[in-house]
């Protein structure tokens, strides 16, 4: 550090047991957030303690998270420290849990309120900050979240300088003139390197890759997952970013080019975070980077500020969500294990955002596969982090499910098609007997009953239609219906081969709960205000005996004649050759014309038997 600001200072450079000489008994003391603690300092305050032992008592010390050691929480330091957390880290959970250390439950954007109201005073705020520029100011670096209000509004700041700390734009300026004493040590920022994903989280960050698009504004939160959702979305293109934190993860794709903020109409062309977790690449990334400013918490998490930002991606975990749609983040039964964070801040302020939208991920399963995150309701003392109106899509290893403006039946049935294989039949029957589905609700459980994911594709007919092919659903029940009664008299009877006025549940449900090692039945969708509607639908059931398949398929009344049928059988024509079959056989009624040109035009060795106003059709496959 430049003598010259140490001569013009040298007030504040006192001795560090000077320093801590002006930490009181009950005392409410700020410490930096996560990567930016002062380690250096922590350390030396609790050996004055310790050489002083009855300096000062029941000290709240008090942050938003711990990643360092964290002696104050230790028996030895109870007479002299009093740990109060706004979110429980690994560092402090036994503690918390035990009674002998708090937490504040609260949204992260309301902290800084809190302090500035004085309904949390704080009488000293120990920070860490960059070296000071050739003006005097040292800047927060990667904290700045609650610590620019702390430093606002403390009585005393004592401020570790380290070199290492780089100077991040924003928010982040303070002045040495407001700093009351100054600790300069250089000392390697904490780092938390990226959790590399596993096979589970890797196949949720593709689902998520799904469903978000080029120029969204994305907010994600930390650990494997997260990192494998980034991963999956180097091919996008003009990324924003807009969240509480930034991780090496978001910093990757930033300097790949997939993250411009060009399209963003709030800061455009600047990534906001509040502060950083990450490794030393990512801290030199941000020094000096004008692309990059760091915001107070109150601002990044305002759900006022979130829901302008147009198509505000905001992506969180769970630890559990029941088949109603409440989540929760922050504990498993009664026991804390983190906290609201900003998960729900964001959640409320995209669901709000023009073109937003909020995707809840999280494994299907805990404990090594022993119990399933998806269950009939949270488990008892659970907070509910989220609830049933926060949350558009779920998304787990086993696919996504969209449960916005869902009612409970069809959104119980949505979160249990993406559960566990071994839950669903479980949770099938507790959903029953809690009266959240039909009561006759069928299932196929094990293989049989598993989606073939890989089926899907997509198609462009003959008058450029591009329709989305996929097997049917668990849950599709509400969309075979809108299909049918979307249906003419005339195209329902000459889809069931006898006159129909309705189809009700235990018909429409024989559509979607099937076996798939037998039977095979592929939707023809399209997308419309982010609402999937079917167009057609095709069906073919095995016959072992004569490695043949009864075949049919229905079109929506207004898309008759853009080629949706001879797609869907094209298609399931595939579907059958690769299953080994030999041909089709099929019921057409006799005035039924537009289909029977659709069979005929097909290259198959075709035999037509008339009986009783009924085309009975063999074809052969060449």
């Amino acid at each position: 550090m430049d003598l010259e600001f140490k001569s013009k200072f040298k007030d504040k450079f006192a001795s560090e047991e000077k320093i801590f000489s002006h930490i009181h008994r009950g005392d409410r003391i700020f410490i930096s957030t996560a990567c930016a603690e002062p380690q250096y300092t922590i350390q030396a305050l609790m050996k004055y303690v310790e050489d002083h032992p009855k300096a000062f008592a029941e000290a709240e010390l008090m942050h938003i998270w711990t990643l360092g050691v964290a002696p104050y929480v230790e028996d030895r330091f109870t007479f002299n420290f009093r740990h109060n957390s706004f979110f429980v880290g690994d560092n402090t959970r036994e503690s918390v849990n035990r009674g002998v250390a708090d937490y504040t439950p609260i949204f992260l954007s309301q902290i800084p309120r809190l302090i500035y109201t004085e309904r949390i005073p704080i009488d000293v705020a120990i920070i860490q900050t960059s070296l000071p520029d050739r003006n005097g100011y040292v800047s927060l670096g990667i904290s700045v979240d609650i610590c620019r209000a702390a430093v606002d509004k403390a009585k005393i700041i004592i401020a570790q300088i380290n070199r290492y700390m780089p100077r991040v734009h924003g928010d982040t300026f303070l002045h040495l003139d407001d700093i009351d004493f100054i600790i300069h040590h250089d000392e390697p920022l904490l780092e938390y390197a990226p959790q590399v994903p596993d096979e589970v989280a890797m196949k949720i960050g593709k689902n998520v890759s799904r469903i978000v698009n080029d120029g969204d504004t994305i907010q994600l939160g930390y650990g494997s997952t997260p990192n494998a959702i980034l991963s999956h979305l180097e091919e996008k293109n003009d990324l924003g970013i807009h969240t509480e934190l930034l991780t090496d993860s978001m910093v990757s794709l930033i300097r790949q080019g997939v993250v411009t903020n060009r399209r963003k109409n709030i800061n455009r062309g600047k990534t906001i975070a509040s502060f950083c977790m990450g490794t030393k690449n990512t801290y030199d990334f941000l020094d000096d980077n004008p692309a990059v400013e760091f915001r107070s918490i109150d601002y990044t998490n305002d759900p006022r500020i979130i829901c302008q930002i147009e198509n505000m991606t905001a992506i969180n975990a769970a630890l559990q969500i029941d088949l109603t749609g409440q989540a929760t983040a922050e504990s498993i039964g009664r026991i804390f294990y983190s906290g609201i964070g900003g998960s729900a801040d964001f959640m409320r302020g995209a669901v709000w955002a023009p073109g937003g939208k909020t995707i809840l991920v999280l494994q299907s399963t805990a404990r090594g596969g022993e119990v399933s995150r998806i269950v009939p309701f949270l488990d008892s003392g659970a907070g509910v982090t989220l609830n049933r109106g926060d949350i558009h899509y779920v998304v787990t290893e086993y696919g996504i499910a969209y449960v916005h403006g869902k009612n409970i039946r069809e959104r119980a049935m949505s979160l249990i098609a993406i559960a566990h294989p071994k839950f669903r039949p479980y949770l099938i029957e507790e959903a029953k007997r809690l009266n959240l589905i039909y009561p006759d609700q069928a299932f196929i459980p094990g293989e049989k009953g598993e989606y073939p994911a890989y089926l899907e594709t997509l198609r462009t007919t003959k008058t450029g239609l591009t329709v989305k092919l996929r097997p049917v659903k668990l849950d599709d029940e509400p969309l075979i219906k809108d299909l049918f009664y979307s249906m003419s008299d005339k195209s329902l009877e000459r889809r069931f081969m006898e006159i129909r006025y309705d189809v009700p549940h235990p018909m429409r449900q024989t559509f979607v709960v099937i076996d798939y090692t037998r039977e095979i039945v592929i939707l023809a969708t399209i997308e419309t205000n982010g609402k999937e509607i079917v167009v057609g639908m095709g069906q073919a059931i095995k016959d072992p005996e004569s490695q043949m398949a009864e075949v049919a398929f229905a079109v929506r009344d207004e898309y008759h004649g853009q080629g949706i049928g001879t797609e869907l059988l094209s298609y399931l024509t595939q579907w059958a050759k690769k299953e080994g079959l030999q041909g089709f056989t099929a019921d057409v009624l006799l005035e039924n014309k537009p289909m029977l040109h659709v069979f005929e035009k097909m290259d198959f060795d075709m035999k037509k038997r008339v009986e009783a106003g009924v085309y009975e059709l063999t074809m052969k496959f060449k």
